[in-house]
């Protein structure tokens, strides 16, 4: 067991939040008992995660996405009642931290996707003066969007929407998890032959053809299920604790 604030306190350092100015609070949401001993972590503090927590006797509830964003409605009702009401009856905690675990260099989602995609980061950089989310780096063989195409339908279990800007082979690469498509110009200004993020919207198609580099739309939810995780499992290693990492299936 490891006192609640304790971990906190540790989390908050070790992601530095303070560096960071978020959509939503970084850290604690909502507090639960005083000691934790087993740790559920998700994507998104959705009621199903919320009810598989209390189902295995979960402490605290991990997540990347969780409550309180700027600009939503401030009331606690329907969904967002009955989501505190199970969490605040089973006495669990909710921990969540958003652009905190996107940036983190080694347990970040950005650092965890480049690794499940065999992606060499070189660099980082930023879009419309945000923080230095989005990686930049080489593969140790050029693709083609075909093959980089069936590399991240293999690492992530789904196929991602591609759209090619061009004829080019893929050597370098640029990726920003999440709905990240607001980085491609800067990117394409980079000189990378393609980029990946988790969404697509309109304007993304255009900006990749006009700007001749590749797109690939891989999954909001795909492609932040691996930060949550890894720090789930350090947390566990690092105050022995028990931590189960429950993936709600999420097509987007």
């Amino acid at each position: 067991m490891v006192n609640l604030r304790e971990l906190v306190d540790y989390c908050d350092q070790l992601l530095e939040t303070d560096r960071f100015q978020d959509y939503c609070p970084n850290g604690l949401q909502v507090e639960g008992r005083a000691e934790v001993g087993c740790v559920v972590s998700g994507v998104t503090a959705s009621q199903a995660l919320i009810d598989t927590a209390v189902e295995r006797g979960a402490d605290l509830v991990l997540v990347h996405h969780g409550f309180f964003w700027k600009g939503e409605d401030p009331r606690i009702t329907g969904m967002k009642r009955r989501r505190l009401a199970k969490l605040l009856a089973g006495q669990l905690s909710l921990l969540a931290y958003h652009l905190p675990l996107d940036a983190h260099p080694e347990l970040g989602n950005n650092a965890q996707l480049g690794r499940r995609l065999g992606l060499s980061e070189q660099g980082r950089f930023g879009a419309a003066g945000g923080p230095d989310l989005a990686c930049f780096g080489t593969l140790e063989t050029a693709l083609s969007v075909a093959e980089l195409t069936a590399r991240i339908g293999d690492a992530l279990g789904r196929q991602p929407q591609c759209i090619a800007g061009g004829t080019q082979a893929i050597r370098s690469v640029g990726w920003c998890t999440g709905a990240a498509q607001s980085y491609l110009e800067e990117a394409a200004r980079r000189g990378l032959d393609a980029f990946i993020s988790g969404e697509i919207s309109e304007p993304t198609v255009h900006i990749a053809r006009e700007y001749a580099i590749h797109y690939f739309a891989a999954g909001h939810h795909a492609t932040e299920r691996y930060g949550v995780q890894a720090l789930g499992e350090h947390l566990a290693a690092r105050f022995a604790i028990e931590h189960t990492f429950v993936d709600i299936d999420n097509p987007v």
